[in-house]
């Protein structure tokens, strides 16, 4: 890793590999197909209500998606920047921006230092990125320092320890429950967001959630398989448990009973 790289935010381009920076756009645009997402998304625009004219800031903008629609939504007399530290989303998202004749624009930044000056942005939207973050809390100040008075943000996260796998024996389901929240620096932002942005001096307007449930007839055999490997390597479960669990969530797969769920969370919030 190079001296400058922000370890503040792994998606930052020094800390992600051009073929993890690969799987990250495909994890992402799985991401956005979720009803779940799609429905949590559609809340938090319908309350953020960005206007005609008005500049708006996507903070980690990833592929640029939200961007595109807070752009359509300031319209050609706004503005609509996403910031995203890692060059390759960028890229993307400056790609599909131009596809689409979208008039989005991307810059590099990090949530600790946004690149704006103070009161300066009317609307802020802010998803699954304080979960990435070890210090949220400088996030939620560095928006509340762009926002005017007036202003408003929408931030969504996910809470990880609302993770549920069923079937399975709950001590080795537990011990992959442990194992996804040590691959966060923030594991709990979502149950976190409204302390961040009470902190920053923000007012609530309104607070919502959504369960992420994934398909019940199919195994997310990928995020499965990573954490039980890393829950036998830790000596957190034998092998047979392993071998076990696999049997049990691929028997109640086939018979369209199998539950995997994470719950994110929502915050819409204003600067008085």
């Amino acid at each position: 890793m190079s001296a400058d790289a922000r370890p503040t935010s792994a998606f930052h381009a020094d800390n992600m590999s051009d073929s993890m920076t690969g799987r990250l756009v495909g994890a992402l645009d799985a991401q956005a197909a979720s009803a779940g997402v799609q429905r949590l998304r559609a809340w938090a625009h319908s309350g953020l209500a960005a206007a005609p004219g008005e500049r708006a800031l996507d903070v980690g903008a990833g592929t640029g998606s939200e961007t595109q629609v807070l752009a359509a939504a300031v319209g050609p007399d706004g503005e609509a920047v996403g910031v995203e530290p890692n060059a390759g989303l960028r890229a993307v998202a400056e790609q599909r921006a131009t596809e689409a004749g979208n008039a989005a624009r991307f810059v590099d930044g990090d949530a600790l230092a946004l690149p704006f000056g103070d009161a300066s942005v009317d609307v802020v939207w802010c998803e699954r990125v304080f979960q990435h973050l070890a210090e949220p809390q400088r996030a939620a100040a560095e928006i509340a320092r762009v926002l005017r008075p007036g202003g408003r943000v929408a931030l969504l996260d996910t809470d990880w320890a609302t993770t549920i796998l069923h079937p399975g024996d709950p001590a080795v389901v537990a011990a992959l429950s442990s194992c996804a929240l040590a691959t966060a620096a923030n594991p709990y932002a979502g149950r976190r967001l409204l302390g961040d942005v009470t902190g920053a001096g923000l007012v609530v307007d309104d607070i919502g959630s959504q369960a992420l449930v994934q398909d019940h007839r199919v195994v997310t055999w990928p995020l499965v398989r990573m954490l039980a490997e890393t829950a036998l390597r830790r000596e957190l479960i034998t092998a047979e448990q392993r071998d076990a669990l696999y049997a049990d969530l691929a028997a109640a797969a086939e018979q369209g009973a199998l539950h995997m769920s994470v719950t994110m969370f929502g915050v819409l919030a204003r600067k008085s």
